[in-house]
């Protein structure tokens, strides 16, 4: 299984995955992860899964469906998100089943770690 990280390093409350990758290779060897950025094309296996900072949450979370979003403000081209990706790939056909694992920014990073590795043991 592939694991899409998704992130920006040059903002801290957007990071939190991204710190997260050297735990989660070292602990699931067995998984692929692969850092993307929302704004290029994806390859797109039948069964997505995906982490990333979630707005709006306390807790991380799991979510199996889009439906849960809400699609952020769009201006430009400039404003197209890791979300506006997932929903054009759905509305193409080429995307079957995604999971995220959302994890809030403020969530210390044991908790995410810990969290994450659960779900996808």
């Amino acid at each position: 299984m592939i694991v899409y990280v998704l992130g920006n390093p040059e903002l801290p409350e957007d990071s939190l995955p991204l710190r997260l990758l050297p735990d989660l290779k070292r602990r699931l060897p067995q998984m692929e992860f692969a850092v993307k950025d929302p704004n290029e094309e994806w390859d797109v296996p039948e069964e997505l899964a995906i982490i990333d900072t979630v707005v709006g949450i306390a807790e991380p979370r799991v979510f199996d469906s889009l439906d849960a979003f809400t699609a952020a403000p769009t201006m430009t081209v400039h404003d197209f998100d890791a979300y506006a990706n997932l929903r054009l790939l759905q509305k193409l056909g080429r995307l079957k089943k995604v999971t995220v694992i959302g994890l809030p920014a403020a969530v210390p990073d044991q908790q995410a770690l810990e969290f994450a590795v659960s779900i996808l043991k």
